[in-house]
């Protein structure tokens, strides 16, 4: 069966993101298909998860937490994966598949993952997923260049943009073809996209636990296509608000919490509901969003935004039944900083932020 979505990254957040609302979206005639996934690293821990992917039966995941006060704790089988394949040993089935099948994309590459080394070479199988993904759009282009549209997942500010603008560089670098560089830019639709779940822990070998509350924010734009009709998917003009409010309140907050633990010896197993019932730590992330991200946010006129969507990611960070580890968000500390905070103090320079101008100076 062609499967008219390809799906780059094996993660658990898509698993109970992307994964779940297309599964949920089939059973009611809603989405345009199935998935292949591919997993572009090459990890051997990653590897064994591919067979359980595409496991028939599908792979289970655990919602968990309270939704308008009324706890849920319900498992769901995910079958929406017809496919998963590997660049490393796939590499001709997945350009095939590209080139004939796909009409969206869907990535999640990690914080790191628009990265081209200098040393990516022009080889069959580059290191890099935009390395990749620049020949595999080029054998679509190749093969008769039918419309596509890229959802990149990646929490990277205006993340369609910003890929786009690797592959267009490396286009000019490494193929040089006017024609190809043409149809990137007026055949490829490049969606801006914002995805918000907290997903705390992996299901070996498949699967995840994760909040009841999730997003997809997709800003649209014409010939933009989205993989299904969800309640978490929304279709938006401006994906501005959104993108500034999960980044700079809910990411910031990990990132303060991950900086606090890593700063001060506490628990290598500690998770974010645990570290928040230390009186000193609640305290301090609670006055860093009611001093100083709050009031930068009502500086660009979403104070009110702001202060409710505190509200709700203070309550999805005790949230009692996830396990949200402090050492997976502590995961490329320096990069999120600047994202996450260093970009939101010069988003908003005239109000003061001295707790988090002190973050941004020690990392």
């Amino acid at each position: 069966m062609p499967t008219p979505i390809v799906q780059f990254g094996t993660s658990r957040f898509l698993q109970a993101h992307a994964d779940l609302f297309i599964s949920e979206a089939l059973g009611t005639g809603e989405a345009i298909g199935k998935i292949t996934i591919v997993q572009t690293t090459g990890s051997a821990e990653r590897a064994g998860r591919l067979n359980a992917l595409a496991a028939p039966e599908g792979f289970p995941v655990i919602v968990r937490g309270l939704a308008d006060g009324v706890e849920i704790d319900r498992r769901q089988q995910v079958t929406s994966v017809a496919r998963a394949l590997t660049t490393a040993s796939d590499w001709q089935e997945v350009k095939r598949i590209v080139a004939e099948e796909a009409e969206i994309l869907v990535s999640n590459t990690g914080d790191t993952g628009y990265d081209v080394e200098s040393g990516d070479p022009g080889t069959e199988i580059p290191p890099s997923f935009p390395g990749k993904l620049l020949l595999l759009l080029h054998a679509r282009f190749v093969a008769g260049g039918r419309p596509l549209t890229v959802l990149p997942c990646e929490l990277i500010a205006r993340n369609g943009d910003r890929l786009k603008e690797v592959i267009l560089r490396i286009q000019a670098e490494r193929i040089g073809d006017a024609g190809f560089e043409t149809w990137l830019s007026s055949a490829v639709v490049w969606g801006n996209t914002l995805v918000d779940r907290i997903v705390s822990e992996p299901l070996e070998p498949a699967g995840a636990i994760a909040e009841p509350y999730a997003l997809w924010a997709i800003e649209n734009q014409p010939g933009l296509s989205i993989p299904c009709t969800h309640p978490s998917v929304l279709l938006i003009d401006d994906l501005t608000p959104y993108e500034k409010l999960k980044l700079h309140i809910l990411n910031l907050g990990h990132t303060v919490l991950a900086d606090i633990w890593l700063k001060t010896g506490r628990l290598r197993d500690e998770t974010v509901k645990e570290i928040l019932r230390d009186p000193h730590v609640a305290a301090t992330l609670t006055e860093i969003y009611v001093t100083e991200v709050i009031p930068g946010f009502a500086a660009r006129g979403l104070g009110r935004e702001a202060a409710d969507y505190v509200a709700l990611t203070l309550d999805r960070f005790r949230n009692p039944f996830l396990e949200h580890r402090l050492a997976d968000i502590a995961n490329h500390h320096a990069e999120k900083i600047v994202r996450r905070i260093a970009d939101f103090r010069a988003w908003s320079p005239e109000v003061a932020m001295p707790r988090l101008a002190a973050i941004t100076s020690n990392r």
